[in-house]
């Protein structure tokens, strides 16, 4: 799997682009199987580059193609099936079912996929500390028990990139350390790319292209 930016500029950037940025304004493919971060200050539109990627931005100038398929031609079926088989995501709001509980949101992705086991999802579930908030509903979790939730679900279905948009903000040392490890064992389980924005921090985590983004 193969996604380009061909000299891109969003809408909300025009005119501020920063002309030493790796990927806005230039060439700039992303293949499966490789990691990159993603960093810039807030501001520079590290939600945006992830939203084109995921096919819910089109306000730009330039294109954005997958397997050379220009993203703006793209069915809503094919996005469907893209999102379910080839792309998850973390989103930087996370967009958790705040009515929900921990364990129904979990639930509403691996009901979609008939190879998880209970079992896989729950030793996911306590390795991230979360299986004591699993019945209270999102909205009571703290941001951090959100973000973990989060991150789970994320890993629930088959991906060939793993989107992450600066996911770890409210993480302490220890989780940071324990989500760290599992994200990098379903990457590499899948053979997938790790894409992930964030200030620059890398989260102990190993990338091999780092690029600006403005």
């Amino acid at each position: 799997m193969l996604i380009t930016y061909h000299h891109i500029t969003p809408a909300p950037l025009a005119g501020v682009i920063h002309s030493q940025s790796d990927i806005w304004d230039t060439e700039v493919t992303f293949q499966e199987g490789t990691s990159y971060l993603v960093y810039a200050p807030s501001g520079k539109g590290k939600s945006t580059f992830t939203h084109i990627m995921y096919g819910l931005r089109n306000d730009f100038v330039g294109s954005a193609t997958v397997d050379g398929q220009d993203t703006r031609k793209i069915t809503r079926q094919t996005w469907a099936a893209l999102r379910q088989e080839k792309m998850s995501i973390v989103f930087q709001d996370l967009r958790l079912f705040l009515h929900l509980t921990a364990w129904e949101n979990l639930q509403v992705k691996a009901q979609l996929y008939s190879q998880v086991k209970e079992d896989d999802l729950l030793a996911m579930v306590e390795r991230l500390g979360v299986q004591h908030v699993l019945h209270k509903q999102a909205q009571f979790l703290s941001y951090g028990e959100r973000q973990r939730v989060a991150i789970i679900r994320s890993l629930i279905q088959p991906f060939s990139f793993l989107l992450f948009d600066d996911p770890f903000s409210h993480l302490d040392v220890t989780y940071l350390e324990k989500a760290a490890t599992l994200i990098w064992e379903k990457v590499k389980a899948q053979q997938a790319s790790l894409l992930m924005t964030s200030l620059g921090h890398e989260y102990g985590l190993q990338f091999d292209q780092k690029l600006l983004l403005g």
